[in-house]
């Protein structure tokens, strides 16, 4: 039994160094057999550096869709298109050197290939809406597909729906001063214009007053 210790303190000392400097070196070598496997970069392969490539690879926009909008000459549409009645083509004159009263907008209101064209013809005196019509492209040209001469009347896009305002007057009322109007939307199904249920709001008569809506009987 002296043989194992009869070496003495120093001989403790020594085994014990020993036994660290061994376990020092299997740490080292699992340090470096763990970066190895994680591609060469520890933890920075996993989180932040992870999210980045992902971010990289998103960035890359996929092709959009065909461009709709085609501007569009809209005195000649309405001159030119055999719904619109002669008194309206009669009206359809200049304000103020080659400035016409029309107001125009496109939007996508019948699924078409390119954006539909809204166009209301405007008096110039009081800017009064006397014809409101929509085209739709049919195979490069536009054709009209809605008409209103109603006047007054004004055709707006509001959010892909065709919305309709037609103002009304009551015995006196004066070109500028309506007693009120309905408003219809219009949706497109099976190759025409639908109306829905139309909303009448009756203008207050109050000095100041807004709209009054009517009770929904």
């Amino acid at each position: 039994m002296r043989g194992l210790t009869g070496t003495g303190p120093e001989g403790v000392r020594g085994s014990t160094q020993a036994v660290i400097a061994v376990g020092a070196a299997l740490a080292a070598l699992a340090l470096f057999v763990a970066a190895c496997g994680s591609g060469g970069t520890g933890a920075r392969d996993e989180g932040p550096a992870h999210a980045s490539a992902m971010t990289g690879a998103a960035a890359s926009p996929s092709p959009g869709p065909a461009e709709r909008y085609q501007r569009v000459d809209p005195v000649a549409l309405i001159k030119g298109d055999p719904e619109v009645s002669g008194v309206v083509k009669r009206e359809l004159k200049p304000c103020n050197g080659d400035e016409y009263p029309v107001d125009v907008s496109y939007g996508n209101l019948t699924d078409g290939p390119v954006d539909d064209v809204v166009v209301n013809v405007l008096t110039c005196a009081d800017a009064v809406g006397i014809g409101s019509y929509v085209y739709r492209d049919d195979d490069g040209s536009f054709q009209n597909v809605f008409k209103s001469e109603e006047s007054p009347v004004y055709a707006e896009i509001d959010q892909g729906v065709l919305s309709v305002t037609r103002q009304f007057y009551e015995k006196g009322d004066p070109i500028s001063t309506p007693s009120g109007e309905i408003v219809t939307p219009y949706r497109w199904s099976s190759g025409r214009f639908a109306p829905g249920k139309s909303a009448r709001t009756e203008y207050s008569k109050a000095a100041g007053g807004g709209p009054t809506p009517a009770p929904d009987n």
